[in-house]
């Protein structure tokens, strides 16, 4: 749901990168999983405020520059259980990447690994015989099928390529 990506001051605050529709809507949740690969530390949120297109937080145990500088670039995350259902004909990323991606025609173009916010739409990164760049919006995206674990977008096997 976000990045630390940087400390901020001396007394343990961090800036962070969210990656949720609203800057602030980390600050839901009182206790954040901060980690990446598989290896994650809860941590209790103090305070937090928005500060431009950043958040600034302070987390529990992390009180000064040094804390803060130890969890930076970690991934923020929270337990699904505490999240609200997505609305419908929306997703949280976590559940689009890992996914596999057809066109119309049912030719595989590869697995979603991550996305994209361009401020003008999403994007979904598709790797499979090689990278691809597609806009996750109405016109591009056909149907999301999470039990399928399938998205069919309207795309050409060759676009983007030169």
């Amino acid at each position: 749901m976000g990045r630390i990506s940087a400390p901020y001051a001396i007394r343990g605050w961090v800036k962070i990168k969210t990656q949720t529709e609203y800057i602030d809507s980390l600050l839901d949740y009182p206790v954040w999983h901060v980690g990446g690969n598989g290896r994650w530390r809860p941590y209790r949120l103090v305070e937090g405020k928005v500060h431009g297109q950043y958040l600034l937080a302070h987390l529990e145990g992390v009180d000064d520059r040094d804390a803060a500088e130890a969890v930076m670039g970690m991934e923020i995350a929270v337990p699904r259980e505490d999240r609200p259902e997505a609305e419908d004909g929306e997703y949280y990323w976590d559940d689009l990447i890992g996914l596999d991606v057809v066109n119309g025609e049912d030719v595989a173009l590869g697995r979603v690994t991550g996305l994209l916010e361009t401020g003008a739409h999403d994007v979904m990164v598709v790797k499979g015989e090689r990278e691809r760049l597609i806009p996750f919006v109405d016109a591009y995206i056909r149907e999301v099928n999470l039990a399928a674990r399938r998205i069919v977008v309207e795309w050409g096997r060759d676009w983007g390529l030169d």
